[in-house]
């Protein structure tokens, strides 16, 4: 047996044991979905478009997108046509309209592997720079910070030193999100991958160090361990979703890190986001059962995007992933504006997707 396949086995028992003692005691009649129990047969009213890359570009890995809650624009992160930004002359940060139409973009030379980006209730674009454990990234002079623009993409905001890899309170290991609250209070997951840092930590508006919580683990729900943390969001009660990946869940907070409760039924989250309305959308971009020491433990949720409620936990919409065999294929990235507009930046496939209601 490979150590991973052991691994997984035992993260296996656990979830089996911690259900549903894991929930809080408000949420336990709530409609959820064990790990072992796939939401894969939904409706799914749907369908997509690539976006077009401006001149005579073409996409490299799209890992993040978000919606502008200001005016209901996109913004996208391409990697400079490749998996990596280091030497390159282009853009990676990408400003579209909701129809599809290119407004401008920034960014050139600032970034080694642009990944997570959040538009902040403001307009303001924050990005983050992680340099994974596997090398993508390296051999520039950028890397492990979080960076807040302006539309006009004008530095406002640093957090992180450039190319230093800690655990101190300036320094992360391999930030892969960030998220700001209604008061300003900024959230950045450090741990993009196993054997980084696998921390939430939280910063005032001001960019000063507050608090964070997190190790790495694969304990049950509750435990504030984590697992590759990749996305981060907020809903209309300030509640903190976190997606834990390698541990196919997400884990819900309070913004003092006081843990709520948990939910599997979303499938392995890379990408979260959540509309005015309270729909949640969940990008699933590495659920498999064909590479049992791929990341996380099999998993029999197939790969897309699933659209649900955040008030009830409810699972309503999947988008399947056209090519559900093989590596990473579907959104990784995934945002929607309010009026049922969905964006899904494809890493395997290197695009960006755009699905209207057929």
């Amino acid at each position: 047996m490979s150590q991973a396949r052991a691994k997984w086995l035992l993260l296996a028992a656990a979830l089996v044991a911690a259900w549903p003692v894991g929930l809080p005691a408000q949420n336990r009649n709530a409609p959820m979905v064990r790990w072992w129990e796939p939401t894969n047969d939904l409706p799914n009213p749907w369908a997509g478009q690539v976006l077009s890359i401006p001149d005579g570009r073409k996409w490299g890995s799209t890992a993040g997108v978000d919606v502008d809650p200001t005016d209901g624009t996109v913004w996208v992160i391409d990697r400079c046509g490749s998996n990596s930004c280091v030497g390159s002359n282009l853009d990676p940060i990408l400003h579209y309209d909701k129809s599809g139409k290119i407004l401008g973009s920034f960014g050139k030379g600032m970034f080694a592997f642009p990944h997570g980006i959040h538009v902040d209730n403001e307009g303001n674009v924050w990005v983050t720079d992680p340099l994974p454990v596997d090398g993508r990234g390296a051999g520039g002079s950028v890397g492990q910070q979080v960076t807040k623009f302006n539309r006009k993409g004008e530095v406002l905001l640093k957090l992180g030193q450039a190319l230093v890899t800690g655990k101190g309170s300036n320094t992360f290991s391999s930030p892969s999100d960030v998220v700001v609250g209604r008061n300003g209070d900024i959230f950045v997951a450090d741990g993009h991958a196993q054997g980084t840092n696998e921390r939430i930590m939280k910063f005032d508006r001001n960019g000063r160090y507050i608090k964070e919580w997190g190790s790495p683990g694969f304990g049950p729900c509750g435990t504030n361990q984590f697992s590759t943390t990749h996305a981060l969001e907020i809903d209309s009660q300030g509640r903190l979703f976190v997606g834990d990946r390698d541990n196919n869940r997400i884990q819900i907070f309070d913004q003092d890190g006081n843990y709520l409760e948990c939910w599997y039924q979303f499938g392995r989250p890379s990408g979260i986001h959540i509309d005015a309305n309270d729909n949640i959308y969940v990008a699933d971009s590495e659920s498999r059962m064909d590479d049992p020491d791929y990341g996380g433990p099999p998993s029999p949720f197939k790969r897309g995007i699933r659209v649900g409620s955040v008030r009830d936990g409810s699972v309503k919409y999947f988008i399947p992933d056209p090519k559900p065999a093989g590596g990473s294929s579907a959104a990784e990235g995934v945002a929607a504006t309010d009026d049922g507009y969905i964006f899904g930046g494809e890493l395997g496939p290197r695009e960006v997707v755009r699905y209207e209601k057929k």
